[in-house]
């Protein structure tokens, strides 16, 4: 069997489809990418297949769209994400995705749900395609409470299928066939009938780059350790939580440490008997020898979190992040708090009872034992194989 990857250039979009492509690949079967090579030449192992399509950003690449969008909260976010990324991010791919398909030859293709480009190309050329769902924020029916939203939402996407000739009348987010998704229902907390061919595959974790940098040593062997991550896209607009959270660190500072992971430029000083500052970790490493994480409710390092059994302190940013955030809270394994407007009381008073309520621990291990039983990346690679 060869698949094709058609994934857009994110990185919590692309580590599960790597995971997936090791599993496939150990059963025989042949694997290739497809997407903006200026990122994922990054983002995937040395030796991947990866067949460019996507790279017209205009001036200033991903790097420039990504400043853009970086301070817009809400609605305003929803829109920047459609108008300026993910349409024209499915116009510039269509081309490459068609060259791709013709080059490689693929039995089956696998898109992203945020690459649209993928999904018309295999309609178009009769091939059997499979939806790879990283988030669960589109099951949950993200806009029932905002219904001309999710009306705006759906005309973007029959905009693009009217001008790529595509039939009307199917959404290209979600495959008929099959549909990956990277969680649980225990996550999730769906509370009604899931189709078939939605496949709960649990979180796929694929190998990362080692990294020999990071000062082991200086973990502290007595206190408890908190994680402070806001994912690589969301940094930038930390600086006042990234305050708020030192101050936290300061009250706790007899009997926890605090691992942040972001630029010192934009945390500032730090009193590195109690904070250990790095601006990257290795974090699947790292993660097991943690007792919390504070993070923004990205998809991936929330599963991740969980599938260590760490309970979360959540600050979601935007997108997908506050659903991501009430899916933790409603699940009991962690606790919301602001972002925009962070208090350090807020932070403190919820770090503390993830980290002594058993509760919170309790309810991160029953999502880490319904991930496991999911069986990620060799579950996905079972149902690819029963599709053909």
């Amino acid at each position: 069997m060869k698949v094709l990857f058609v994934v857009p250039p994110l990185a919590g979009h692309v580590n599960p489809t790597v995971a997936v492509a090791a599993e496939l690949t150990a059963r025989g079967h042949q694997v290739a990418w497809t997407g903006p090579a200026e990122v994922l030449s990054g983002l995937l192992p040395a030796r991947a297949n990866l067949l460019p399509s996507g790279d017209r950003t205009g001036s200033g690449g991903y790097g420039a769209l990504h400043g853009r969008w970086r301070d817009l909260r809400g609605v305003a976010a929803l829109r920047f994400l459609w108008e300026e990324a993910l349409i024209p991010l499915a116009h510039g791919m269509m081309p490459g995705v068609e060259a791709a398909v013709d080059a490689y030859g693929p039995d089956v293709l696998v898109a992203d749900q945020q690459a649209l480009a993928g999904a018309v190309v295999a309609r178009r050329r009769g091939l059997p395609w499979v939806t790879s769902a990283t988030t669960t924020a589109e099951f949950t029916r993200p806009f029932a409470g905002f219904p001309k939203v999710g009306r705006w939402v759906a005309d973007e996407i029959a905009g693009f299928l009217a001008v790529c000739g595509a039939p009307a009348g199917w959404d290209p987010r979600f495959s008929d066939r099959l549909v990956l998704v990277f969680s649980t229902p225990e996550l999730l907390g769906a509370d009604e009938a899931v189709p078939d061919h939605h496949a709960f595959v649990g979180p796929a974790f694929g190998s990362r780059p080692a990294d020999g940098s990071f000062p082991w040593r200086r973990l502290d062997p007595v206190r408890r350790r908190v994680l402070v991550s806001l994912g690589t896209l969301n940094r930038e607009a930390g600086h006042r939580f990234y305050a708020a959270v030192l101050r936290v660190a300061e009250r706790l500072a007899d009997h926890a440490q605090f691992i942040v992971a972001a630029p010192a430029d934009l945390v500032g000083r730090v009193r590195e008997d109690h904070v250990l500052l790095q601006e990257y970790v290795p974090q699947l490493p790292l993660l097991p020898h943690l007792d919390a994480v504070v993070c923004h409710g990205g998809h991936n390092t929330v599963c991740e979190a969980l599938a260590h059994g760490l309970p979360l302190v959540v600050a979601p940013v935007r997108d997908d992040q506050p659903i991501v955030a009430q899916q933790v809270a409603a699940a009991g394994a962690g606790i919301r708090v602001h972002f925009g407007r962070p208090r350090p009381e807020e932070i403190h008073t919820a770090l503390n009872a993830v980290l002594d309520d058993p509760d919170h621990r309790r309810a991160a291990r029953r999502i880490q034992a319904s991930f496991a039983a999911a069986g990620g990346a060799a579950a996905a690679a079972d149902r690819l194989e029963k599709l053909l």
